[in-house]
């Protein structure tokens, strides 16, 4: 073992200096035991011997050394010696381990080679994402997960649907190989099933050379709460609790289990901030979406003051000023589902600074205006709050979607099943979910679609059940529509762009008939201002008056009636419309149009 001026050190490891860190010398191993009589690692390099490389006290309750010898690609641990016990942990700060339950392993950051990688995520009002759950994306051989190499060869469809942005949800190391994600055993380790951290640096590469940005979900609000060396990591705990990295009182408590981290020890507030620039940093992440937000900034998540965790809010403050600093072109997206301005208001005006949240009241009165059975029961006054919901006067600071993988999972399903169980090939079904999937990409917001979503997938999302590609083929008229769609949504022709604008009028909410008919602008005019009619009912209404925001032809951009989407379709109102002068819904023109039933229809200027 050697000993080198500490100053040299810290110039040579970088900004954190925790973990293992590669040196020409050898690897550097720091980590923090407040509470350990000694540390020591061990490894493939020293035959697990704790006698052979005993760490050194630096202060604060750090332990390091340099380990001449050691390298890339070995597996080690931390030997930790209490007055009365000692044990093996795994790093904290380990980028990549064997498995769960294994051993950490020495990884070089600087050794992926990512040519040429300069990409930048489109402005957030260009943004489409598709959300993605890699271990059911794309699975290859029956049994087993998915992995970020069986993803990439599916980016070519996402490319040419039209995505710009996928989010992921969690990849960090996680109890067994079939997970949702948001159980982190080792937050900077990636999911070793998946690919490890070389897969997810080649997933972001293949990524952005598709042209799309790749978005991070990350777990801050509880970890584990299985296969965690975090818990008690050098012994000491109170009241039976976690240790050092988690709260030991009652506000350990979450719907997870008692493994919140402490937001108010320091040492704790830099590991989860060094998580989340780590992604930025070494993965080249274009943005993270924070989970369960409000467990994070409240013990009870119920709004009560008497339950804040001010230092909860602190620390998001904390790590969304400094991505603001340091990585201005990056978002963050926070799910806290309380439509809330203060969750994107810029923390400079006392918000917690997110770019953008999902939006409840997007997601459940859509989901309600769609899936319920009866037409009388559907209630436009709400889609009309839907669709004008915002944060800050800003379009943009709210994530739209039908579909998550927590609004068809836990005890929900995906929209079509919802409507016609066990049938969603159903003509009620496919019309109605198309309706919502238009509402998604024509309504002001950022709009987001689940994976499957296209492929008209039943029954709902679980970790054990894999995208069926079979149904690309089988419903590909539904994937038609989704991509048509989206290319509308981006503009891809020159004649839509009131799509991506900040502006909506609503024309009309009309209770009777079931239909809302919106205008949507960024300065308006020709190819910029979208008129949007949505018919909620079964009825197919032949000669529908309603005022448009100027006279002449409107041209036919889209209508979800046509039967190149599904043969079971009406095909229905398939032209384009002349607007005559002439006061009406306090516009100067009006049109007569045919609404098919259950469908939405997309009209622009030349």
């Amino acid at each position: 073992m050697k000993t080198i001026d500490n100053d040299v050190v810290e110039s040579e490891i970088g900004d954190y200096g925790m973990g293992a860190t590669c040196l020409p010398q050898g690897v550097y191993f720091k980590v923090w035991a407040p509470h350990a009589e000694a540390v020591a690692v061990v490894g493939s390099f020293n035959e697990w011997n704790p006698d052979s490389h005993p760490l050194q006290p630096t202060g604060n309750g750090h332990w390091e050394a340099l380990v001449d010898g050691a390298q890339e690609g070995d597996e080690y641990k931390f030997h930790i010696k209490t007055a009365d016990n000692s044990f093996t942990k795994n790093d904290p700060y380990a980028a990549k381990v064997t498995n769960s339950v294994g051993n950490s392993v020495v990884y070089h950051q600087g050794h992926f080679d990512w040519e040429d990688d300069t990409f930048t995520i489109p402005a957030w009002h260009e943004l489409v994402i598709y959300e993605m759950h890699v271990g059911t994306f794309h699975v290859k051989e029956e049994g087993r997960v998915g992995n970020f190499s069986s993803a990439i060869e599916r980016l070519p469809y996402l490319k040419e649907m039209g995505f710009n942005a996928i989010e992921l949800m969690p990849c960090s190391e996680f109890a067994g190989d079939k997970s949702w994600g948001y159980n982190p055993s080792n937050l900077f380790a990636i999911e070793s099933d998946y690919g490890g951290p070389d897969g997810l640096k080649a997933f972001v590469k293949a990524a952005h050379q598709s042209g799309m940005a790749v978005i991070l979900d990350v777990v801050y609000n509880h970890l584990g709460p299985s296969d965690l060396d975090l818990w008690q990591f050098d012994g000491w705990n109170e009241n039976g609790q976690g240790g050092i990295y988690f709260y030991n009182d009652w506000k350990a408590e979450t719907p997870w289990g008692n493994t919140r981290p402490d937001y108010g020890r320091q040492e704790v507030r830099q590991y989860l901030f060094d998580n989340a620039m780590f992604w930025l940093e070494h993965y080249h992440i274009d943005g993270l979406r924070m989970d369960m937000v409000p467990y994070i900034r409240n013990v009870k998540a119920d709004g009560n003051p008497g339950n804040d965790i001010e230092d909860g809010i602190s620390l998001i403050r904390w790590i969304n000023g400094e991505i603001r600093s340091r990585f201005p072109n990056h978002i963050t997206i926070a799910e806290d589902m309380h439509a809330l301005d203060f969750i994107t208001q810029s923390t400079d005006g006392g918000g917690l600074g997110y770019g953008s949240q999902w939006d409840a009241t997007f997601v459940h009165n859509i989901r309600e205006a769609i899936i319920t059975q009866q037409d009388e029961d559907r209630n436009m006054e709400a889609v009309e709050r839907a669709i004008l919901q915002r944060y800050n006067d800003n379009a943009f600071e709210r994530i739209i979607y039908t579909e998550s993988h927590d609004e068809v999972a836990n005890g929900q399903a995906r929209v079509a099943e919802e409507i016609a169980v066990d049938d969603v090939n159903n003509w009620y079904s496919k019309k109605r979910a198309a309706l919502g999937v238009a509402l998604v990409l024509t309504c002001p917001g950022i709009p987001m679609i689940f994976q499957g979503q296209p492929l008209l997938e039943d029954r709902w999302f679980s970790d054990t059940d894999p995208l069926d590609w079979s149904r690309l083929e089988a419903f590909s008229g539904f994937v038609q529509l989704h991509k048509e769609l989206i290319h509308l949504r981006r503009n891809w022709f020159g004649v839509t762009k009131g799509l991506q604008g900040q502006h909506t009028d609503i024309i009309r909410v009309d209770q009777d008939h079931k239909v809302v008919v919106i205008h949507r602008y960024s300065e308006g005019g020709p190819k910029d201002s979208v008129v949007v009619a949505y018919n909620f009912s079964i009825s197919n209404y032949e000669d529908y008056k309603v005022g448009f925001p100027a006279t002449g032809e409107w041209k036919l951009r889209f209508n979800s009636d046509e039967k190149k989407y599904d043969p079971h379709f009406n095909n229905i109102a398939r032209h384009d419309l002349e607007a005559w002068e002439g006061a009406y819904d306090a516009l100067p023109a009006y049109v007569s149009m045919n609404l098919p039933p259950y469908s939405a229809l997309i009209f622009s200027q030349e």
